[in-house]
């Protein structure tokens, strides 16, 4: 069986994670996302709802399960008999550090190795960042994150939400 491992934040997940993720469920047997703990990133949502979101934006996938993890990725790979982790690209800025992770980990195990999936040009400005950014400004979302993340993320901005639609200065539905 060939086990690949997506490893992320995924705060919030979005369509461009989402994306790798199909793309990576089509080439391996199983596809394991693991969502980082990542607390020196301060991310917006705590694990647990990350994990949740994960889980609820790619159930369609039979073959794609979401754990959470916090540790060395080469140790997360061991534990689940992964040789494969996957990683999306969208600029040369992603490439720079993403080599220089995957050199530490071939380092860490010579057996694990890196696929990477370029993202493709709708997704290619998309992070985690502008999405919290936008939706904290009350922005549409839509196309951008899975219904279950604008639903969290509109929750979680509520007010500026219901500024943004006062104004009307967004297209939220």
């Amino acid at each position: 069986m060939k086990r690949a491992i997506v490893p992320g934040t995924f705060d919030p997940i979005t369509a461009g994670h989402v994306d790798v993720i199909k793309r990576a469920s089509l080439i391996f047997d199983d596809v394991v996302v693991a969502v980082a703990a990542s607390v020196k990133k301060n991310p917006l949502f705590d694990q647990e709802t990350r994990v949740r979101l994960c889980k609820e934006a790619t159930a369609e996938f039979a073959n794609v399960r979401v754990i959470s993890f916090d540790g060395l990725l080469v140790d997360l790979a061991r534990d689940y008999d992964a040789h494969a982790v996957v990683k999306g690209l969208r600029a040369i800025t992603d490439f720079e550090y993403e080599f220089q992770m995957t050199a530490l980990n071939y380092e860490l195990n010579r057996n694990l190795e890196t696929f990477f999936i370029m993202s493709p040009p709708k997704y290619m400005y998309l992070s985690s960042s502008i999405v919290r950014e936008m939706a904290s400004m009350g922005g549409s979302l839509t196309g951008f994150v899975p219904a279950c993340v604008e639903k969290e993320l509109r929750a979680h901005f509520s007010e500026a939400y219901a500024l943004a639609e006062k104004h009307g200065s967004t297209n939220i539905k």
